[in-house]
């Protein structure tokens, strides 16, 4: 049997997103985006390809960013395979500190930007050293496998969630987001009991999933990131029939608040550091006393 082939390790970082981050006050998220990107006088390329929203999506992240100390708003938007294949498009990214892409819907994103020229200019920017990551769908789309649409249901459900190709830059995890928010738990869940080799991630509203060396994420913003490992759980998904409950036993949940730190790898927590917490916990706004 060939072995599978090693992807080189990044030298850049991923931020991945939950969606809804906090675009007016604090900003916490994404002002560690810019602090990560290399803070003041950072370029940063916006892709809106997912987005169906006109230029106001672009204006506001343009907005936001220069606010946090961005020099420059790269803004980009491939809406084709065609335009994804342009090389001066995609040499735009060729000098840019971090790639950010934007929310919408993921599906979008992947069948105009995978395995085009842009795409691997994404890849790219990561390999040698760039910060890339993105909110919502732009989350989503990072991961090798990439939840493309599905059910938001309680209970996981045999076929109800399909699943597409990512654009491979953190494999062996699959990415939901909006995840408390939405209920989105279900889904998640039916998706690791078909793959169990997936380490499942879930990322809250106002939440960033921060990923060194492709392995080592460190949590940021205002709610959890959920891990799934289903790698010694026993499932009926192979048998079951369509629209069925699931049965999933054994799948080993971790609930990641900002400060936690986890390695992707060894599937396991690693240097909770109390001060870190008190940080995050420290940024965020304070919160109406609604007794």
């Amino acid at each position: 049997m060939p072995l599978r082939p090693v992807s080189p390790v990044p030298a850049g970082i991923l931020c991945v997103i939950g969606g809804a981050e906090d675009r007016t006050g604090s900003r916490v998220v994404l002002r560690e985006f810019v602090r990560l990107a290399g803070g003041d006088g950072c370029r940063i390329a916006v892709v809106a390809t997912a987005s169906s929203l006109g230029e106001e999506i672009l204006d506001a992240y343009d907005v936001v960013f220069r606010e946090l100390g961005a020099g420059d708003v790269l803004r980009l938007r491939p809406e084709s395979r065609t335009d994804a294949n342009d090389p001066a498009l995609a040499a735009r990214i060729g000098d840019a500190d971090a790639v950010f892409m934007t929310g919408g819907n993921q599906l979008k994103l992947t069948q105009v930007v995978d395995g085009t020229a842009f795409g691997e200019a994404v890849r790219a920017a990561y390999l040698r050293g760039a910060l890339v990551g993105g909110t919502s769908a732009g989350a989503s789309a990072v991961s090798e496998h990439m939840i493309a649409f599905g059910d938001e249901l309680d209970t996981p459900r045999q076929g109800v969630t399909a699943s597409a190709a990512g654009l491979g830059l953190l494999p062996d995890v699959i990415v939901d987001q909006h995840f408390s928010q939405r209920n989105r738990y279900g889904r998640l869940l039916s998706l690791v009991a078909r793959s169990p080799r997936l380490l499942g991630i879930g990322i809250d509203e106002d939440t960033a999933a921060v990923v060194r060396g492709g392995h080592l994420l460190e949590v940021t913003g205002a709610g959890c990131v959920i891990v799934v490992d289903g790698s010694s759980a026993v499932s009926d998904a192979h048998m079951a029939e369509l629209g069925a409950p699931l049965l999933v036993s054994g799948v080993l949940v971790h609930t990641l608040p900002a400060g936690a730190r986890f390695d992707l790898t060894t599937r396991r927590l690693v240097d909770f550091h109390e001060e870190n917490l008190a940080h995050q916990i420290a940024s965020r706004p304070p919160e109406d006393d609604d007794t």
